[in-house]
């Protein structure tokens, strides 16, 4: 199979990317800062998997919101319009989505049947999702995956979160009620090769056991043997990023309920293993 990653350069591009060659298929690697570019080396390829995007945990001003949704919502509206003029097109397209379509909630659980929040992030994920979605009329089968919070070794949350806890200055964000829908790196990768195998639709990329942020926090720190003792305020988050702040202090509990209907085994459903693997790799 020949693969176009869009992203391929990011922390799960790398990973799937190296899973892809791994088990004989052809990886033809692309970025959207070129839409013309990323659509000509989407020519003749089986499947495309479009993970590009700017990061989210940023200070929200009006400029970083736009650029949020220009890099997901307007970036996949031009790449499928411009897949529609290849002569060779890719017959399976995956998106990258985010646990974020649900909106935010300390006591509802969601799966991939439950409604969109109404939140900013929540409606960039919409759009996200119905832009992709249009390949669908191209003939395509599309699968959207909504991903939590990453774990692996050099990169995702981990890359961030690991020098505070290992210097001891880990804490619980604010009132460390919120929910936090993790998954492991191998796991994402996993759900990324079955939807470009054989699903379609809305996946869960979660693990089945999400936490409170009290809990994940006590997890992370137990794995590296250090005290978590240094809550970080919410106002002071607040401070720093703004509107952005509510990625941090809010969350959702997700489940991952189609994903395990169509078959997947994950490989780290619990927290313990899976910051033991991320940890000390």
């Amino acid at each position: 199979m020949r693969v176009t990653v869009i992203g391929a350069s990011g922390f799960i591009g790398r990973h799937l990317s190296a899973a892809l060659r791994g088990r004989g298929d052809e990886v033809v690697e692309a970025s959207l800062r070129s839409v013309d570019a990323a659509s000509q080396a989407c020519e003749g390829s089986d499947a495309i998997v479009q993970l590009a995007g700017a990061p989210v945990i940023t200070r929200w001003t009006a400029g970083a919101k736009d650029e949020i949704r220009r890099s997901r919502v307007d970036a996949t509206h031009a790449l499928v319009e411009r897949l529609a003029q290849l002569r060779a097109r890719p017959t399976v397209y995956v998106s990258a989505s985010a646990v974020g379509y649900y909106g935010a909630s300390e006591t509802a659980t969601f799966t991939e049947s439950s409604p969109p929040g109404n939140d900013f992030l929540a409606q960039v994920c919409v759009g996200w999702e119905r832009e992709a979605s249009r390949a669908r009329e191209l003939g395509m089968r599309v699968a959207c995956i909504r991903t939590g919070i990453v774990l692996g070794p050099k990169g995702g949350a981990l890359a961030r979160l690991l020098p505070i806890f290992k210097a001891g200055l880990g804490g619980i964000i604010g009132n460390g009620r919120q929910w936090s829908s993790w998954i492991h790196i191998d796991d994402i990768v996993g759900i990324y090769v079955l939807a470009i195998d054989r699903a379609e639709g809305a996946l869960n990329a979660t693990a089945p056991d999400p936490l409170r942020n009290v809990d994940f926090t006590w997890a992370l720190a137990s794995a590296l043997h250090r005290p978590a003792f240094l809550p970080v305020p919410a106002f002071a988050l607040r401070l720093i990023f703004g509107e952005g702040a509510s990625i941090l202090t809010t969350g959702q509990r997700v489940l991952p309920e189609r994903t395990l209907a169509l078959g997947y085994e994950f490989a780290y459903p619990q927290i313990g293993p899976a910051f033991a693997s991320a940890v000390s790799s």
